[in-house]
């Protein structure tokens, strides 16, 4: 059964032509020799996209393969100006970014209801040959075409914009947790990647206050290198405002696993080791409470190994939580804990966004192709305008008119 959470599609936009001008000659009885009257052409209509926070994913969007604007029309006899072509909307949920399909650059970011950016201006229409008219030229026989219409093929991705992204290896109890915290209900299973699809979940605090977790699927070693379910859904870690790390308690080395979580983030972008980060233990149910004050100061005592990441960072700047979801055990602390780093003076996510500052990479093409591959997006997208030939024809006409 294919999901209906679609985070990636590639689609082919056009813009609408300007409409040409007319380059009609006013005859009419008893006045044979009116001059020009031939009126401008129409605009061609622009594509725009536009944040709605009704979607959460582009399901709406992943059979629509093009997307056209209207058309301007052409001017007529008697000055008549042409109609201008409608504008097309395309409605995509806030966190959707846009790339160019073929060069991978970087186009435009839509981050909160009811933005609107224009990705393809339409053309603007031609002037009729009564704009052109002059004392020196009264009966001038051309017109302007009208500007062409813009085209790209885009690729639409989406990173869910949560305060908090879960970050663990497979199994390690996340979606556990936010079926615990929150009414969001994700598969649970005893085996890796349950997970394939990222959720939301609404953490209810005290003093009806709240905050958004998302559930995102395992990251392995070598995530960052397409391994595992690779660079599909490490995007979606970008926009979270704080990140969770969640280790089981009966891993062997918490500290190792820690590092290769981090490893693997700073390997797919540096900039996501600037997030504010809790670390929490899971599954201490399985664990005495002796065995647990062993972690805590085993976990407060800084590593020997001068490459690691978590170097000296576990325990102090970044809180450690002993949980377990199963048995609603430190649930309320991990709450409280969560609900301070979001708030901390430091923890400007909100703000930056706010004034547009956030910075964007453009794909890395040496992966971009593979990438369109893995999600079925790399196919080829054509299409054939047929009125480009009435342009054609049109021209032709003017010659002639010219010639005579």
């Amino acid at each position: 059964m294919e999901s209906n959470f679609v985070d990636y599609v590639k689609i082919y936009c056009r813009s609408g032509k300007g409409g040409r001008g007319s380059a009609h000659l006013r005859h009419v009885k008893y006045n044979p020799n009116g001059g020009p009257d031939g009126g401008d052409g129409g605009k061609g209509g622009s594509i725009i996209l536009r944040g709605n926070h009704n979607y959460w994913t582009l399901l709406h969007l992943r059979y629509e393969r093009h997307i056209f604007a209207e058309h301007g029309g052409n001017g007529g006899r008697d000055k008549c100006h042409g109609t201008d072509g409608k504008d097309v909307y395309i409605d995509v949920p806030c966190g959707t970014v846009v790339y160019n399909a073929e060069t991978g650059k970087y186009v435009c970011d839509v981050t909160y209801d009811g933005q609107e950016v224009v990705l393809l201006k339409g053309g603007r229409g031609g002037l009729g040959n009564f704009q052109f008219r002059s004392a020196t030229n009264q009966a001038p026989r051309y017109a302007q075409p009208g500007e062409p219409m813009q085209e790209m093929t885009i690729i639409l991705e989406l990173k869910l914009l949560a305060d908090v992204g879960l970050v663990g290896f497979p199994n390690a109890g996340k979606s556990t947790l936010v079926s615990a915290l929150s009414n969001a209900r994700p598969k649970i299973a005893n085996y890796p990647f349950t997970t394939m699809e990222p959720s939301l979940g609404i953490v209810g605090y005290r003093d009806n206050k709240s905050f958004v977790m998302a559930d995102i699927p395992g990251i392995i070693e070598g995530a960052s290198e397409g391994k595992g379910l690779g660079l599909r859904f490490l995007r979606h870690i970008e926009r979270n405002s704080l990140l969770l790390f969640m280790v089981p308690g009966d891993t062997d080395d918490i500290k190792r696993e820690y590092d290769i979580l981090l490893n693997e983030l700073a390997q797919f972008n540096p900039e996501l080791l600037d997030k504010h980060r809790v670390l929490a233990v899971t599954k201490c149910d399985l664990l005495d409470a002796e065995l647990i004050d062993m972690l805590k100061e085993e976990l407060k005592t800084p590593s020997d190994d001068k490459s690691s990441l978590c170097r000296e960072d576990i325990g102090g700047s970044v809180p450690v939580v002993f949980i377990s979801a199963v048995a609603n055990m430190g649930l309320d602390e991990l709450k409280d804990v969560l609900w301070r780093e979001l708030n901390a003076e430091s923890n400007k996510l909100a703000a930056v966004m706010a004034e547009d500052t956030l910075v964007h990479r453009d794909k890395d093409m040496s992966r971009f192709a593979q990438e369109l591959a893995d999600e079925g997006e790399d196919e080829e997208i054509e299409y054939i305008d047929l009125d480009d030939l009435e342009d054609l024809e049109y021209l032709e006409e003017l010659d002639t008119l010219e010639d005579a």
